[in-house]
């Protein structure tokens, strides 16, 4: 039972759908608090997120269920959401300014959903795990072991019953089965240099090409790697004054920027998916 609850939908776009809605929740004894759209024109489809609240206790299974005549005669793909801070798992690997900028936002209560845990193939981040409070879980990972450590992380994920996925600088590529498994519900973090400047050392390589934006690309994980659906990007203008690891610092302030916004909007259920794009109402 909920108070406040967020409706987002998408749908073949024609007229008479917001009065639809519109109607519905008021028949249900609703009040709109905050109403967002877009129609997209190219695609020809409506993208919609209602926050929701009422002066009583609403049962939103039984809610969602009696909305479904209204989904099936306008084609609408919804979904309703009690309001309330999602549940996340955190994955990194060595490289911490990440990580640190999460558990700041998050016991600062401006992360929009709560971290339950930190999941690592290495040890060096546990002290400022748990420095948090945070239980901080150890899934090493070999070339032979790589399927039993997937298997592992998604015991862990359903364990800490997390809603989503945080990549936030894991350095390792999951395998399609796990992308497919938690689609829609693991965002990942990367340099803007990809796919120009790849493997190792991509920093030294933009510093030897001379490169005059250094930025971010916060995506939800599918088996194309680091080719998700962009939920947030971030940039910063540079010139020929910056070395490789000022650079690289300039980098790493726009992955930690760039993800936290994205984990941020997903949580406050922001993020719609549109094709291998999405729509984010900010």
């Amino acid at each position: 039972m909920t108070r406040s609850f967020t409706l987002t939908l998408s749908c073949p776009n024609r007229t008479g759908i917001v009065r639809a809605v519109s109607a519905y929740l008021f028949e249900n004894g609703c009040d709109i608090g905050e109403h967002q759209q877009f129609d997209d024109p190219v695609r020809g489809r409506l993208f919609l997120r209602t926050r929701v609240t009422a002066d009583h206790e609403v049962d939103l299974a039984q809610t969602a269920r009696g909305f479904e005549p209204v989904a099936a005669d306008f084609g609408m793909d919804y979904r309703f959401s009690p309001h309330r801070n999602a549940r996340m798992v955190v994955m990194v690997s060595k490289l911490g300014h990440c990580l640190n900028d999460l558990i700041y936002r998050w016991r600062a209560g401006i992360l929009g959903g709560d971290i339950v845990a930190v999941v690592s193939n290495h040890q060096d981040l546990r002290p400022m795990a748990e420095a948090a409070g945070l239980p901080f879980v150890h899934v090493p990972v070999t070339k032979d072991t790589k399927p039993e450590a997937e298997a592992r992380l998604l015991e862990l994920v359903d364990a800490y019953e997390a809603e989503l996925v945080v990549l936030a600088r894991y350095m390792q590529v999951l395998s399609d089965r796990t992308c497919k498994a938690l689609h829609g519900r693991a965002i990942n973090i990367h340099h803007s240099f990809l796919p120009g400047f790849k493997g190792a050392r991509p920093y030294h390589q933009a510093y030897e090409r001379g490169v005059k934006l250094v930025g971010a690309t916060a995506h939800y994980v599918t088996p194309d790697l680091d080719e998700g659906p962009i939920i947030e990007q971030e940039v910063t203008r540079i010139d020929h004054t910056y070395e490789p690891h000022t650079l690289q610092a300039v980098g790493r302030d726009a992955e930690a920027l760039a993800l936290a916004r994205a984990v941020r909007w997903h949580c406050e259920r922001r993020v719609l998916l549109n094709g291998d794009s999405t729509v984010v109402f900010r």
